[in-house]
């Protein structure tokens, strides 16, 4: 029986306050010996959330978790490449998202993040292409008025 995964649209709809705070004081109240499926809740709730320190402290609790509990890998693989994705970490979302596919090429939710992803990217970049082109065409206009000025003397 396999872990069955929200839709990536699940992420912009964020936890209430009070549904947080549970989890949150569940983590609490484990402390230094916190379960590996507390901080997982927990850190998914986080990831949901739509502040960004949560978002980052959800991400690195899924880190530690990637790298402390190999049963858990691949539960958090999709949920690194969201919070990666949220935190406009598109490099590292794609990474762990690639990952995850590598094993599963027919997740659904791994697949629609990954057209998530790539629509930000080509989205970013030609935004960063019209931002350039913007700031060439100014430094052509103030290059243009100096030569014009110097030409003048």
């Amino acid at each position: 029986m396999g872990f069955i995964l929200p839709d990536a649209a699940d992420a912009d709809s964020p936890l209430k306050f009070d549904e947080l705070q549970v989890l949150r004081a569940q983590y609490e109240k484990e402390g230094y010996y916190v379960g590996v499926q507390t901080k997982f809740n927990y850190a998914w709730g986080l990831i949901k959330s739509s502040t960004r320190n949560e978002q980052q402290e959800g991400v690195r609790l899924l880190s530690d978790i990637f790298r402390n509990a190999p049963e858990r890998r691949r539960e958090c693989l999709y949920y690194l490449a969201l919070g990666n994705y949220k935190l406009g970490n598109y490099a590292e979302a794609r990474r762990y998202n690639d990952l995850l596919l590598d094993h599963e090429p027919a997740n659904l939710q791994a697949s629609s993040l990954r057209g998530l992803i790539d629509d930000k990217v080509a989205k970013e970049g030609l935004m960063g292409v019209a931002i350039l082109s913007g700031v060439a065409v100014a430094a052509g206009v103030v290059g243009g008025m100096l030569f014009k000025g110097a030409r003048r003397r």
